[in-house]
């Protein structure tokens, strides 16, 4: 099975661990961009390139768990592996709450490290994909009229057309008629995928009154 394609973003403060990180990764066929510091991780890393972090714990300045908080606090979603030579159990705690893959305690086995990376990687693969879903769903909604829009958010909720009609003040066929829309602009070949692409979206049914009938 041919691994997934992707870059591996290393930052060690030790250059012999860079060193031979670097070297171990690109001997498995990645490819790998080496920093030795946090700061010039940030400023040489690009979000766009698949693939997925390799940080140490422990360095000065910024440690690796905050050089990953502060991604996610500016948006850039990563796989992340953390290292350390200070494998203590609170610290990997820590990296395991924040979303890491794994944590990896120095010194540590080179098809260990391997596979930890192969899973993130793949992990960086599946979060574009959902991303580029997520894109292409709401590009199809921006489509869709502001009746049409409300229609959608009862539909989802499982409500009859008679019932939609009913809470829209309109009627039955003209709901009718707008579902057909709805299914066709965002390319829902069920009502099933009709409420799964609204649920990736984030769109959450309104609260109506029950209706009798």
């Amino acid at each position: 099975m041919t691994p997934a394609a992707g870059t591996v973003f290393l930052v060690d403060d030790d250059p012999g661990v860079l060193k031979a990180l670097t070297r171990l990764l690109r001997a498995s066929g990645r490819e790998v961009r080496a920093f030795a510091s946090p700061e010039e991780f940030l400023s040489g890393h690009d979000p766009a390139i698949p693939g997925c972090l390799l940080f140490d714990v422990v360095m000065p300045g910024r440690d690796g768990l905050e050089l990953h908080r502060e991604l996610a606090a500016s948006g850039i979603e990563r796989a992340v592996v953390f290292i350390s030579g200070q494998g203590d159990v609170p610290t990997s705690v820590r990296a395991m709450k924040a979303g890491a893959v794994d944590f990896l305690a120095k010194p540590f086995d080179d098809h260990e490290l391997l596979s930890a990376v192969e899973i993130a990687i793949e992990k960086d693969e599946l979060l574009r994909r959902i991303r580029a879903e997520r894109t292409s769903i709401q590009n199809r909604l921006a489509t869709l009229t502001l009746r049409e829009r409300q229609v959608l958010e009862h539909v989802v909720s499982g409500q009859l057309n008679k019932h939609i009609a009913a809470e829209l003040g309109t009627v039955e066929k003209t709901v009718k008629v707008h579902r057909g829309r709805i299914m066709r602009k965002m390319g829902a070949g069920s009502l099933v995928e009709l409420v799964r692409l609204a649920d990736l979206a984030g769109i959450r049914p309104p609260r109506v009154q029950p209706l009798v009938g």
